[in-house]
C-alpha cells in the first residue's frame, strides 16, 4: 500500500470513528487529544521507517556504493526506539571491495551505532528529563508507546559521560565587572555501598538584584559541579571561566564565600586578588551552638562579631564556658569558639560594604539536593558526579541533544560518506499521486458522516 495512502487512513480512521460520538454524545477534548496523539504516534513511526527505506534504496542505487561496496544482503530488519515508539525498517548490508569491512551504510550514514537501540533524541530526552526526575520516571515520561527501564536511562546516561562544567559556550568575553562573587558549598549524598559522596558545588556570580519583594537572583551566574578528590582540577575550571569571561584589570575585589571548609580556602591561592568570606548560614549555626542554652546572651555575640571585637569575644566565651554545666554542650561551646577564631578574617571580610551575603545553601538544594539527596535514593560514585555534573550543565543554559549531536560531528568528521546520486534521491522522494485523496476507503462509502464531508472538501479543493 502506498505510504501515503496508509497515514492518511490511519489518520481518517481516527477522525471516523471519534467525530460521531462528539458530535451525537458529547465529551470531553482531550479524549480525542489522548486518544489522537496515539495515531500520530504511529504515523510518525511509519514514515520514519519510510524514509529510512527509502534512504537504503537510495544508497543501493548510488555509482559510489557499486564501486566501492558489494550487496551481502537485503532486507535485514532493525528496530529503533524513538520519541514515536518503535520505528522498523529493513536495509542492506554490504561488505567493501578493498578493506572487506562489513557495514550497513544506511546505519553509518544516518549516524546509528551497530549496537544502538535508540536515536539520539530519544537518548537525549531520557538524559534531559532524568536530570529532574527519577530514572525510573523518565523512562516513562519520553515515550508514551515504550516503557523504558532505569537501566535505559542509565545506560544513556553513562553513553555520554560526565559533562564538563566548560560545555556550556561562554557568550561573552572580557566583560569589565568591579567586583565578583565567588561561592562554595557541597553536598552530602547517599551511596549505595554505604557511606556518603561529596559532590562540590562552586558558582560565580556578579551580585544580585531584587526581582520581588525579598526575593533575589544572580546575576549572570555559572556553575560548576562534580566529584573531585582534589579541589585544584576544581579551581582551575573556576579561573579559566574568570580569564576568559571577565576583563581581569577591571576587578577590584573577589569574595570567595562558603562554611570555612579547607578546600573552599585554598580557592584563595588559586584565584588572585581574592579574600575568604565566612558565610552567613554557618556562623549563625554556630553561635546558635553556642549561646542557645544561656538566654539573652546570643545579642552580645553577634555586636562582638558585627564589630570585629575579637577579644570581647573571647571574654565571652570564657563566661559561657564558666557557666556552662553539661559535658556535651561545653564540647559544642568548645567547637563554635575553635570555628570562629580558625575563621576569624572570614567573620572580618562580612563587613565589606560591597559583600552581598552568600545563597550557598539555597544553591545546594535547588542545583544538587533536590535530585541527590532530598529523597532516599541509593547512588554510586560515578552517578553522583555525572549526575551534579548535568545539574550544573542544566543551569548554565546546555541543552543535551545539541552536546550529543557536537559530539557525534565530531567523532565521525574523518569518515568518509557515502555519495548518493541527486537523480536517484530526487526520484525516490514521496509522491502523492491524484488518486491517493479519491480512492480513500471512507469517501466511497457513501454514509455522509461529518468526516465524510470533510475529508470530500479537501479532495475537491
Amino acid at each position: 500500500m502506498n505510504i501515503i495512502h496508509e497515514v492518511m487512513k490511519m489518520i481518517i480512521n481516527e477522525i471516523n470513528e471519534n467525530v460521531e460520538e462528539f458530535i451525537n454524545n458529547g465529551g470531553d477534548i482531550s479524549t480525542f487529544i489522548l486518544s489522537f496523539e496515539k495515531t500520530m504516534n504511529q504515523v510518525g513511526a511509519k514514515l520514519v521507517g519510510e524514509f529510512m527505506e527509502i534512504v537504503d534504496e537510495a544508497i543501493r542505487e548510488s555509482e559510489d556504493r557499486k564501486q566501492n561496496w558489494v550487496i551481502k544482503e537485503k532486507d535485514v530488519e532493525k528496530t529503533l526506539e524513538t520519541v514515536f515508539g518503535q520505528v522498523k525498517y529493513v536495509r542492506t548490508y554490504y561488505q567493501n571491495k578493498d578493506t572487506n569491512e562489513y557495514c550497513f551504510l544506511l546505519d553509518k550514514l544516518m549516524g546509528i551505532e551497530v549496537h544502538d537501540r535508540m536515536d539520539t533524541y530519544m537518548k537525549s530526552k531520557l538524559v534531559e528529563d532524568s536530570i529532574y526526575m527519577s530514572y525510573g520516571k523518565s523512562g516513562k515520561n519520553v515515550s508514551s508507546e515504550t516503557e523504558l527501564t532505569s537501566q535505559t536511562v542509565m545506560n544513556a546516561i553513562r553513553e555520554l559521560g560526565p559533562v564538563d562544567n566548560q560545555a556550556v559556550e561562554i557568550k561573552s568575553s572580557n566583560e569589565r565587572v568591579r567586583v565578583l562573587y565567588v561561592e562554595a558549598d557541597e553536598d552530602h549524598v547517599a551511596l549505595q555501598s554505604k557511606g556518603k559522596a561529596e559532590p562540590k558545588l562552586v558558582y560565580v556570580h556578579e551580585g544580585k538584584k531584587m526581582i520581588s519583594k525579598d526575593r533575589f537572583e544572580l546575576i549572570n551566574p555559572r556553575y560548576f559541579s562534580g566529584m573531585y578528590s582534589e579541589s585544584d582540577a576544581l579551581w582551575l575550571e573556576v579561573i579559566n571561566y574568570i580569564d576568559k569571561r571577565y576583563d581581569i584589570d577591571s576587578i577590584e575585589k573577589i569574595f570567595i564565600s562558603g562554611d570555612g571548609a579547607s578546600w573552599i580556602k585554598n580557592g584563595v591561592g588559586w584565584i588572585k586578588g581574592s579574600c575568604y568570606v565566612l558565610d552567613h548560614y554557618h556562623l549563625t549555626k554556630y553561635v546558635t551552638q553556642a549561646t542557645a542554652h544561656i538566654k539573652g546572651i546570643g545579642s552580645y555575640m553577634w555586636k562582638y562579631l558585627n564589630n570585629c571585637e575579637k577579644e570581647s569575644l573571647k571574654a565571652l566565651y570564657s563566661y559561657i564556658m564558666s557557666v556552662t554545666e553539661s559535658e556535651d554542650k561545653m564540647k559544642s561551646v568548645i567547637k563554635a569558639r575553635t570555628y570562629m577564631l580558625l575563621n576569624w578574617h572570614g567573620i572580618v571580610k562580612r563587613q565589606d560594604p560591597d559583600y552581598q551575603g552568600c545563597s550557598t545553601e539555597g544553591h545546594i538544594s535547588h542545583i544538587l539536593s533536590s535530585r541527590l539527596s532530598s529523597r532516599p535514593l541509593g547512588w554510586c560514585r560515578v552517578g553522583v558526579d555525572e549526575m551534579s555534573r548535568l545539574r550544573s550543565f542544566s543551569a548554565n543554559g546546555g541543552n543535551v541533544y545539541d552536546l550529543m549531536m557536537e559530539r557525534k560531528k565530531r567523532a565521525r568528521k574523518e569518515e568518509k560518506r557515502i555519495q548518493i546520486d541527486s537523480e536517484i534521491a530526487r526520484k525516490r522522494k514521496l509522491k502523492a499521486s491524484p488518486e491517493t485523496m479519491g480512492n480513500l476507503a471512507i469517501l466511497e462509502k457513501g454514509k455522509r458522516t461529518v468526516a465524510y464531508r470533510f475529508l470530500s472538501s479537501i479532495r475537491d479543493t
